[in-house]
């Protein structure tokens, strides 16, 4: 079933190019925006309606953009829909964000009740993470982890952990790129590798 894609969607666009705007993705120059744009686009391509595609296009904004304050514009401008989304995505509300261990391991256990559609952007968003991660260790090799504040066994853990949890819903084909991305990226990390 196809869904239009309206006036919303191409406002949730423009704010997302907003609060992201002087953001990349870590370590690079790759502008931030970029991300959640491969979110929505794997998304739309699995089935995502319009509040599903609006929430991927902004599912960081409330983490990386502001916290609260832009959640509730989030809420005015995009709907309760879009909103409850959001949240359901956002790990830490609060700046600067809580501990990564204690932080991710909320999210896991809120992740385990979370919707359909939190499910499909979640997903969306841990394979693109996790490709681009396996990509950019092949390429840079371990100096990679130097971005981030998880090292790798950390990393692999929780990108393990979201595997395990979203499989207990079903196994859809993107769920098993996720899968086999995570796999590389284990396997990358083992001593010896």
């Amino acid at each position: 079933m196809a869904f239009p894609l309206g006036p919303r969607f191409q406002e949730a666009l423009a704010f997302a190019a907003q609060v992201h705007t002087g953001q990349f993705r870590k370590g690079t120059s790759v502008p931030y925006v970029s991300h959640v744009l491969a979110v929505t686009a794997l998304a739309l391509e699995h089935g995502a309606d319009e509040e599903v595609a609006v929430a991927c296009l902004l599912h960081d904004a409330v983490e990386d953009g502001g916290g609260l304050p832009v959640l509730e514009e989030i809420r005015e401008r995009f709907g309760e829909g879009v909103a409850a989304l959001v949240l359901e995505c956002t790990d830490a509300t609060a700046t600067p964000k809580p501990p990564w261990r204690g932080r991710k391991e909320a999210y896991l256990a809120h992740l385990a009740e979370a919707s359909a559609g939190a499910r499909l952007v979640v997903l969306c968003d841990k394979l693109h993470n996790a490709t681009s991660l396996v990509r950019d260790l092949r390429a840079t090799g371990p100096a990679l982890w130097d971005r981030f504040s998880a090292g790798p066994q950390e990393t692999a853990w929780y990108y393990r952990s979201v595997v395990d949890i979203l499989g207990r819903k079903g196994r859809p084909p993107l769920l098993e790129e996720l899968d086999a991305a995570v796999r590389e990226l284990e396997a990358a990390i083992r001593p010896g590798a």
